[in-house]
């Protein structure tokens, strides 16, 4: 297995709307943002690339979740809004940005909602392309843990990998000690541990 490094990696946070985490119902809303905001955090303390894309956003799926917003203005203002396109890697948009962000840059982070319709397939598509992609599933649900799982299984004989936010999250920081880990722990501590307990 590769390890990420900040210096190869980038993350794709797909369709985390307004509307779309209520579809998401096997796992807890709160879950869902606080992973997903530290996976922002941690993109922006370590300056890995971001791109962020949303679906239909002026119908029920809504706008991208304000704490993206307020976490990564500027992604959140060049956001690839597409119109309806389930696969994101199938859109033309979205590739590009994601290629320019990239710039050569070969390991994906990818998280969002949900994991059996906006996850699996651009997360397979981009596998098949030579990426070595990692989606965090905790950063993301589906409308049935029987569908979650169906995703996961299926992403996983294509050759992408599962994490959470926690493994993640340390499969970056080498020492909690150095300054990478310092900026790490702190997200953790903030956005994280005061979770532990709530969700299973």
């Amino acid at each position: 297995m590769k390890h990420f490094k900040k210096e190869d990696t980038i993350l794709l946070l797909i369709d985390h709307q307004v509307g779309t985490i209520n579809f998401a119902t096997n796992r807890p809303k709160e879950m869902i943002i606080s992973r997903t905001k530290a996976l922002a955090r941690m993109a922006k303390a370590l300056n890995i690339p971001v791109v962020l894309t949303c679906s239909m956003e002026d119908q029920m799926q809504g706008l991208l979740l304000p704490e993206l917003k307020e976490l990564l203005p500027g992604e959140y203002d060049s956001r690839i809004k597409r119109k309806g396109i389930t696969n994101a890697w199938d859109d033309a948009n979205y590739k590009a940005a994601v290629l320019k962000a990239a710039n050569g840059r070969k390991n994906v982070i990818m998280a969002g909602l949900t994991n059996d319709v906006c996850i699996v397939y651009p997360s397979i598509s981009m596998a098949e392309e030579g990426f070595d992609v990692q989606v965090v599933i905790d950063a993301g649900g589906s409308p049935t843990q029987i569908a979650d799982d169906i995703a996961q299984q299926t992403w996983e004989k294509a050759g992408v990998r599962t994490t959470a936010i926690n493994q993640l999250i340390t499969e970056f920081a080498s020492s909690w000690e150095n300054e990478d880990g310092a900026k790490l722990i702190k997200i953790l501590g903030e956005e994280i541990i005061p979770t532990f307990g709530k969700f299973n």
